[in-house]
């Protein structure tokens, strides 16, 4: 007796457009799954993105998960002078800015879907990415002494360790930014990316953005967790508290305003780059 399970008819029309899906990479989800096929690279196969003339960057990486990166990035180009962009490098499906835009500016061709929230154009993958190396490269700047903010949305390690263009410019960066937790995790977590940042930066040309209590509120062994690279930056004052927010923490990024003390905290970061403002809106 047959136990071949019954299926439904599946017409033609069906047909072709699963076909087309499947040609064009689309699936349930909805998005474009980009993927590239297993093996090394070679220098020729590349993408390369070159900064344009008085542009200025800043990568903004997350230690640990749920750090509150794209909150840092965000915050930091509210408090910044225009013109600036910022470019969340993370795969659409993790996308930490997909509510943050008042303004959607739509897709663009080289693949950025792009918003504008103030003075700051937000743009963000359109695509689900498998890895660090199939992100898109950038658009060019259209400003002249246009600040781009890198929301790098990678684990340092899994970054560090790609040949890819979103690594070289993390690597040429102008400033760099490691967003922590004021806890053991995050602490620990973050010892080990400034040992892998060792390799490319000194201890010194790196901003540490630590998100929790202030300071002076930290558990005893706390500081100790971050090792000597946490510990001598912390020392040379190269650290800004980041308070926590529990509107935020519920809701996440939308286009509700971002609360001004984290907009007067991220403001510390531009600092040394002197690209903050005090007419900055807040």
């Amino acid at each position: 007796m047959s136990t071949q399970a019954a299926t439904r008819p599946v017409g033609v029309d069906e047909l072709k457009r699963a076909w087309q899906a499947v040609n064009a990479g689309d699936f349930r989800t909805g998005h474009r799954v980009i993927s590239k096929p297993r093996g090394r690279v070679t220098t020729d196969e590349l993408e390369v993105w070159s900064r344009a003339t008085g542009e200025h960057t800043i990568a903004v990486l997350g230690a640990i998960g749920s750090a509150g990166a794209s909150t840092v990035a965000l915050a930091a180009g509210l408090a910044a002078v225009s013109p600036v962009r910022i470019l969340e490098c993370c795969s659409v499906s993790t996308s930490g800015l997909t509510a943050a835009s008042t303004a959607e500016l739509g897709l663009h061709a080289d693949r950025w879907r792009q918003g504008k929230r103030d003075h700051v154009v937000l743009e963000r993958a359109s695509e689900i990415l498998a890895a660090v190396d199939h992100v898109p490269v950038p658009t060019d700047a259209v400003h002249e002494n246009q600040l781009t903010i890198l929301d790098v949305g990678w684990e340092v390690g899994q970054l560090l360790g790609t040949d890819c263009w979103l690594a070289d410019a993390v690597r040429t960066a102008n400033q760099v930014v490691v967003v922590t937790t004021a806890t053991i995790p995050g602490m620990r977590r973050l010892a080990v990316a400034m040992d892998m940042l060792a390799s490319h930066w000194q201890p010194e040309q790196i901003t540490l953005a630590v998100r929790g209590p202030r300071r002076k509120k930290w558990p005893r062994g706390l500081e100790h967790a971050g090792g000597a690279a946490t510990h001598r930056a912390l020392a040379q004052d190269r650290c800004v508290e980041i308070p926590e927010d529990r509107e935020l923490a519920v809701n996440g990024l939308d286009s509700r305003p971002v609360p001004p003390h984290l907009i007067s905290a991220a403001r510390l970061l531009l600092e040394p780059a002197h690209l903050s403002t005090d007419n900055a809106p807040t």
